[in-house]
């Protein structure tokens, strides 16, 4: 039985689709190096080597021609998830996705998410292909995380999307421009840029604190610390004073979700 195949594009449509790619992977890179306020539209033509009157046939203007770089740099998350081992398991792959945000920043790339107050979160808002691929972005990556969490591996007490959050916002982290100031090789610094982030995260020992109100001090000293009412505690404290109005006593036990 013969199916119907699709018209295939002619010359000139394929000479403006490549055009077109031409134009977004030079105003990704420039985004990247420049910013957004700082980068304009003559510089992504004369990166290209056509007229600006030229891009304006693709693009309505430096809101439209970002939003596409934007939607560019999801769509390469999106093929660098989808094509990670499938033997790979969801710790490995929240890893393997936090080292790819690092290269990024380090190469100075796009960022994958723009100031929250920058002019480009606020022209993204209304790109709905933006939105649209990050939300499947983030429903994949919110998976991995509940699939860790079950299994141990990360925090259960966090709900997953502040581990999310916490995982994206590395990919605008001054750390890494701090250590690479410092004459750091950028293999160390996504290692450990990784790692901090990440242990941060992981599922351990925790401290569970629980509180009663006494009315008198016993003679002998305790071993105390500083603290607030509620709050971790080091492994090694065993009892502390915090109440303004009044003693607490503190029982601090050490367990393992």
């Amino acid at each position: 039985m013969n199916t119907l195949q699709p018209p295939r594009p002619s010359f000139k449509e394929q000479m403006l689709r490549a055009r077109e790619d031409a134009i977004v992977e030079a105003a990704s890179r420039l985004l990247g190096e420049k910013g957004f306020e700082t980068m304009t539209v003559d510089e992504v033509a004369a990166a290209v080597g056509i007229a600006k009157a030229s891009l304006y046939k693709h693009f309505a203007g430096k809101d439209d021609l970002c939003s596409a770089a934007m939607v560019h740099v999801v769509e390469r998350l999106q093929r660098f998830l989808a094509a990670l081992p499938a033997e790979l398991g969801a710790m490995q792959r929240l890893h393997a996705l936090l080292c790819w945000t690092l290269q990024l920043q380090l190469a100075d790339e796009v960022p994958l998410l723009p100031s929250r107050n920058s002019a480009l979160a606020q022209a993204l808002r209304a790109c709905d292909a933006y939105q649209a691929s990050m939300q499947e972005v983030h429903a994949c990556i919110l998976g991995w995380i509940v699939e860790a969490q079950a299994q141990g591996q990360l925090r259960r007490e966090l709900p997953p999307d502040v581990i999310l959050c916490a995982l994206l916002a590395r990919n605008a982290d001054p750390m890494l421009g701090m250590l690479r100031d410092r004459g750091y090789a950028d293999e160390c610094i996504i290692d450990w840029a990784a790692d901090t982030c990440l242990s941060g995260l992981a599922s351990g020992p925790s401290t569970c604190v629980l509180t009663e109100p006494i009315t008198s001090l016993p003679s002998e000293p305790w071993p105390c610390v500083p603290m607030t009412t509620r709050s971790y505690l080091p492994d090694s404290a065993t009892l502390a004073m915090v109440s303004p109005a009044g003693p607490t006593l503190v029982m601090v036990l050490s367990c393992t979700p």
